[in-house]
């Protein structure tokens, strides 16, 4: 689909033009545009900030159903306090 030479304006156009309303947006185009530009060659997203994949685990699952059985009345914070977790 980007051929040598074709310009981001171009390609949205070529885009437009071959996939009508279903085509990607301007944004999203420029996007990748500059994002293959700059050498980057996979499609996966990249990492982003904020909370890790690993602070939900079976671990702490296990934590906070076992502090939820024992007594269904606790509030969040009880919960937080008794497990020590955020």
């Amino acid at each position: 689909m980007f051929c040598q030479g074709n310009q981001s304006a171009e390609t949205v156009l070529m885009l437009q033009e071959a996939f009508k309303e279903e085509a990607l947006s301007r944004t999203q185009v420029y996007e990748w545009y500059s994002h293959f530009k700059g050498g980057e060659m996979s499609c996966e997203d990249q990492p982003r900030s904020g909370r890790p994949l690993t602070c939900r685990n079976d671990e702490n699952l296990d934590k906070v159903c076992n502090a939820i059985n024992a007594d269904h009345h606790r509030t969040n914070d009880e919960i937080f306090e008794i497990t020590s977790l955020s």
